[in-house]
């Protein structure tokens, strides 16, 4: 059975950039605006306070775990009132991966294991779309484990490092999508996932993807009404059926391009186009480049 969490996951291609250790003492803050970085944390010791962009703050404690797919603007503080004065203090290095975060002396009240990785696929914004904005998953240790298992290897110069980096991530994501309520989810896979009746009739769009699916045979098999299927799935996962179908197409096609050595032809047959010039004008239009055009961008800036 396709599992479409996994195949999404494997998409993304996560990458690590940086773990380190944050330790904070008294009246503290830290604001981050990033441009969609993932970003992710394990509560090593202590509490903490953490507020993004929408949701309400939460507070985080001892094995708690947060993932955010696509971290814009958020801040993490110290659970005690603070001001905006504590915010303008940037870290402190204690060494190569430790930081200190507000009083520079005395035990800490809190011991944090944050990192950032990227997403290597192009299609990121769409996958990401699909994901929960906030994953908050509390007193894991499976997911502490891992954490330490990618802090540890970011900082090791051992042999294959990144490739045990990507597999590593590719399964602390996964983990962490897991434990997450799919009907408290935001709308995404998840939440659709969650529905029986859904989650069967993603897992047939992911199975056969060139099958010409329509609403009604998606319905059937869901054992819907077709108007209750498409409210139900739009509602669930954010876009419509056939849109659903058509991304999920398209990032299997863009994969195809970078990676395979197959005609334009064969990719079209893949995704479930009759002919490569009725693919070519579906892709162009969704991706804004040619099939041709986008390999060929794509073997430019692989070899470059």
């Amino acid at each position: 059975m396709i599992d479409p969490l996994a195949e999404v996951v494997t998409l993304l291609q996560p990458r690590a950039r940086f773990a380190k250790v944050v330790n904070g003492a008294g009246s503290w803050g830290v604001r981050r605006s990033e441009v969609g970085q993932p970003f992710y944390c394990v509560i090593l010791e202590g509490s903490c306070r953490l507020a993004v962009d929408g949701p309400k703050p939460i507070a985080l404690n001892e094995g708690d775990f947060v993932l955010i797919p696509a971290a814009y603007d958020f801040t993490m503080s110290s659970i005690e009132p603070t001001t905006s004065k504590a915010f303008d203090m940037a870290p402190v290095a204690v060494s190569a991966a430790e930081f200190r975060v507000g009083a520079q002396s005395g035990p800490p009240d809190v011991r944090l294991l944050v990192g950032h990785f990227t997403f290597g696929s192009p299609d990121a914004a769409l996958l990401v779309s699909l994901l929960p904005q906030l994953v908050h998953v509390r007193a894991q240790k499976r997911l502490a484990t891992l954490v330490q298992l990618v802090g540890d290897e970011s900082h090791a110069q051992r042999p294959a490092r990144e490739v045990v980096l990507a597999r590593l991530l590719e399964v602390l994501m996964i983990e962490a999508l897991r434990f997450t309520a799919g009907t408290a989810a935001s709308p995404g896979l998840l939440r659709g996932l969650a529905d029986e009746r859904l989650a069967l009739a993603i897992r047939l769009v992911h199975g056969s993807p060139a099958r010409p699916w329509t609403v009604a045979q998606l319905a059937k098999e869901a054992a819907l009404s077709r108007s209750a299927f498409f409210e139900r799935f739009t509602r669930a996962v954010g876009v419509p059926p056939i849109e659903y179908l058509l991304a999920w197409r398209m990032a299997i096609a863009r994969n195809m391009l970078r990676h395979d050595k197959r005609s334009i032809a064969e990719v079209a047959q893949r995704v479930g186009y009759s002919s490569a010039s009725t693919f070519s004008v579906a892709f162009t239009r969704h991706v804004g480049l040619s099939p041709t055009r986008y390999a060929q961008e794509q073997m430019r800036a692989s070899s470059a």
